[in-house]
């Protein structure tokens, strides 16, 4: 493990809670209490921020007000807003939206674009094979990037699948390096239902970095088992400085049961700030956004350091 010295002095937070999280609640979150809720996390110093998602309003009700909350939050130019695109008539209908957005800055900056590493939970996700998913994605990615957006794909069940068990590292760099030869600007592994251990999350995260060259690397962890914090760190000793979280520890996988959130901003910061590896954001301030998640849900949450509170040392 890397001594306290050989940390990275910083890392870069994608809070991912405003689409992953908000579109795995039961009910459906009223579009002012979004817009509420999105405008606080913006001023947390976040400086990335997934906002919503162009998928079908059938699919996922829960943000079918996807063009509505665009118009309406009000974002710090200094923050990044990202969308997630499932496929090229989500793009259309995201380039559509960016051409006649009425605010003073585009409606977004980046796309994230997903697939799953195992056959079976692709197919349970999105019902197409990984092949199937992989060439649309490499019609997606180009039109994005002609647009001016920076593209991130994500590859869930990057650490394990729980149909297949586990996923061969080698499939998943083949896929990495296919989205990145289409333009994907960063390449997110996801722990998608918490099943990856530290040891094996050092040694992928080490060859895809030495894998993947100029290509951004991003971790992404569930706290299924409660290993989510343990896998950054050992992320963060392989050489990661990018990491996806949500506010609340909200979130999760909606194919599998029991496949709970992502691991809590809040909680990854505590961590951060405690090691002291920077983050640019404010810890009040998140926990306050985390605490106005908690209370329009009407429900306690995973986050650890929204109940005992930051590290007080004096």
């Amino acid at each position: 493990m890397l001594a306290e010295s050989d940390l990275p002095r910083a890392v870069r937070i994608r809070e991912v809670g405003p689409r992953d999280g908000f579109q795995n609640e039961p009910e459906i979150i009223p579009t002012s209490e979004k817009v509420r809720l999105i405008d606080l996390l913006a001023r947390t110093g976040v400086r990335r921020l997934e906002v919503t998602s162009f998928v079908r309003p059938d699919v996922i009700p829960q943000l079918a007000d996807a063009a509505e909350v665009l118009a309406a939050v009000d974002i710090p130019q200094d923050v990044a807003i990202s969308v997630l695109i499932p496929n090229e008539r989500g793009l259309d209908n995201a380039l559509a939206l960016l051409d006649r957005h009425p605010g003073p800055r585009r409606a977004f900056d980046e796309i994230n674009v997903f697939l799953s590493a195992s056959e079976t939970h692709n197919a349970k996700n999105v019902n197409r094979t990984v092949e199937e998913s992989l060439v649309g994605l490499e019609a997606v990615l180009p039109r994005a990037a002609a647009a001016g957006l920076r593209c991130e794909a994500v590859v869930a069940t990057s650490f394990g699948c729980p149909y297949e068990g586990r996923v061969e590292s080698a499939r998943v760099l083949e896929i990495a390096n296919r989205l990145a030869a289409a333009g994907a600007q960063e390449i997110a592994f996801g722990d998608t239902t918490g099943m990856a251990n530290p040891r094996q999350v050092g040694a992928f995260i080490a060859t895809a970095l030495a894998r993947l060259g100029g290509t951004e690397v991003t971790a992404h962890f569930h706290n299924t088992r409660g290993q989510g914090l343990a896998n950054v760190l050992a992320a963060l000793d392989a050489g990661c400085t990018s990491f996806e979280s949500s506010f609340g520890e909200l979130g999760g996988c909606p194919v599998p049961v029991g496949a709970t959130g992502n691991i809590a901003t809040e909680d990854l910061v505590s961590m951060l700030h405690e090691m002291g590896v920077g983050t640019g954001i404010d810890l009040d301030l998140l926990l306050a956004a985390a605490d106005e998640v908690r209370t329009v849900l009407g429900r306690s949450l995973g986050s650890h350091t929204l109940v005992a509170g930051p590290v007080r040392w004096s």
